[in-house]
């Protein structure tokens, strides 16, 4: 029996997945041919999806980008193992694939995600089988050894945060996973949900074990069907086969998980107003403190990390702190899963290790812009991101390099402009975004934007430039300052960045660029 594997992944889907496999199994049934279709996940080469694999004995050849018509002509080829115009050669061969280090996505692309015996044919659930055998300490230990910071954005040390959960005194406690997933170009959480659900569930059994809370909560995103599909499916998965439930693993733990879909706000990825929705509110912003590791989920200890921090945790657990510290740069350790998108000729999904270029990842790995002009500028960290200029190229992908040059890693998502993008307009665009989504709590947020869009619109208009930029300026300021939260606090970052690398835009003969905002304590 031939198998062939068909992405499943909402990617893949939305470029004709669907129906290459109602060509692949209509062609095959009227040539009589016995075949299997697993839907795995998205390796991550956008530009090939749907990448179509075949299970040979030299390992899995791939084919793309296909489409249903190409189905006839791809079975003969796979059936003689002959030559075709989509063939890619062996999947694991492929350059672009081979130079990653994928710690975190070893497994996506490669597994059927609604099985559990092929996740641990794969290595999967060793992580949670030793984390059975250790003491809370010991976990904590290796957590905080590896140097896994959260990947949601904020880079706050996940051993620190789990350690202070521990140790709080409750009755009860949580584990939340935010899936809110709504950067701009930002699609890693999405992809690995959908690929690899059991490793984000694995990641959060054992964080449960480790601070004593025995509920979970995965908080996904309304606009994300097809990854609230496969993690319930994981999750009742992962409850027949005895890895979530009571007494996990034949231990005397007990770890129960539940979806809960949001209703598209940007604002509950920001952790306080996540709590607030989950717990059957508007999402707005709490102010700190107390902080959710210590009064979070319905008053109790939580720990609150994003799905890529929780993936990380198997692999920790499975090949020990120093095999993922190894990886990386500085205080920025293991790899980061960085998103590649906008103006981009390959775009997609690439791990690797931290101190990588932002030079090489654009003009080597994502082969410079589609369009073929000249990149112009690239925001990196989501739509409240910098937006660096060449001249920044040679900055190391690397939480504190970002941060000495006024930018953000955020969620490891990158979009390329070309020379043709107009600055003005994409620093209006942030003040226009922070105005729509914000929750409204907070004055510097709610008035700053709304104003700094009112403000940034006189500037296009040519009305008194110098004396508006420094408004837009001293906006900034406040905002940064003076909000509750990261979409206010952050929201200066591509303003102000646009008007130092990008000045010319803005009008002639302004004087220098602002200096840099005063960093925060």
């Amino acid at each position: 029996m031939m198998k062939i594997y068909v992405p499943r992944d909402a990617a893949a889907i939305a470029v004709g997945a669907d129906e290459v496999v109602a060509a692949v199994e209509q062609t095959a049934g009227q040539r009589g041919l016995s075949i299997e279709i697993v839907r795995n996940g998205s390796r991550g080469l956008c530009w090939l999806e749907p990448m179509v694999e075949v299970a040979t004995a030299r390992g899995r050849v791939a084919f793309g980008p296909v489409s249903a018509a190409d189905v006839p002509s791809l079975l003969d080829a796979m059936v003689s193992d002959g030559p075709h115009a989509l063939r890619l050669g062996v999947a694991d061969e492929i350059p672009w694939l081979k130079r990653q280090t994928r710690l975190t996505f070893a497994r996506c692309g490669v597994v059927d995600p609604r099985s559990v015996e092929d996740y641990r044919a794969h290595g999967g659930y060793k992580g949670l089988e030793r984390a059975l055998t250790l003491t809370s300490d010991q976990i904590l230990t290796d957590v905080t050894t590896s140097g896994l910071r959260g990947r949601g954005g904020a880079g706050f040390p996940t051993g620190i945060k789990w350690k202070t959960v521990a140790q709080a005194q409750a009755d009860r406690k949580y584990i939340v996973c935010n899936a809110d997933e709504g950067d701009s170009g930002t699609f890693a959480d999405r992809m690995i949900m959908e690929g690899d659900p059991f490793v984000v569930i694995e990641g959060m059994t054992i964080a449960g074990i480790t601070v004593g809370a025995t509920k979970g909560y995965i908080y996904i995103r309304s606009e994300y069907p097809h990854a609230v599909e496969a993690m319930n499916a994981a999750i009742a998965a992962a409850n027949r086969a005895g890895f979530l439930g009571h007494r996990i693993g034949g231990s005397t733990h007990s770890f129960d998980l539940e979806v809960r879909v949001g209703a598209g706000a940007y604002v509950c990825g920001e952790e306080t107003s996540l709590l607030e929705s989950l717990e059957g509110r508007r999402g707005i912003v709490r102010a700190k403190p107390p902080l959710p590791a210590h009064k979070g989920l319905f008053g109790k200890p939580t720990v609150i990390n994003n799905v890529l921090s929780f993936a990380a945790i198997p692999f920790i657990l499975d090949n020990g702190a120093k095999a993922y510290a190894d990886f990386g740069m500085g205080r920025s350790r293991g790899t980061m899963p960085i998103q590649l998108a906008g103006n981009i000729k390959y775009g997609g999904l690439f791990e690797i290790a931290f101190g990588v270029t932002l030079g090489e990842l654009i003009d080597d790995i994502g082969g410079g812009t589609l369009s073929g002009r000249p990149v112009r500028a690239v925001q990196v960290g989501g739509p409240l991101g910098a937006y660096f200029p060449r001249a920044l190229f040679d900055t190391p992908f690397d939480y504190e390099a970002f941060a000495a040059r006024d930018g953000l890693i955020g969620h490891g998502g990158i979009v390329v402009f070309d020379d043709s993008v107009d600055m003005r307009k994409q620093a209006r665009f942030a003040m226009e975004f922070c105005a729509v989504e914000s929750c409204g709590k907070c004055t510097p947020c709610r008035i700053g934007s709304t104003r700094g869009v009112e403000t940034i619109d006189k500037i296009i208009r040519g009305e008194r430039v110098s004396e508006n930029l420094a408004v837009v300026e001293d906006l900034c300021n406040t905002m940064k300052f003076g909000s509750l939260c990261a979409l206010g606090g952050f929201t200066p970052y591509p303003v102000m960045s646009a008007l130092k690398h990008f000045r010319e835009d803005f009008g002639r003969d302004l004087g220098p660029a602002p200096a840099t905002l005063q960093a925060a304590e």
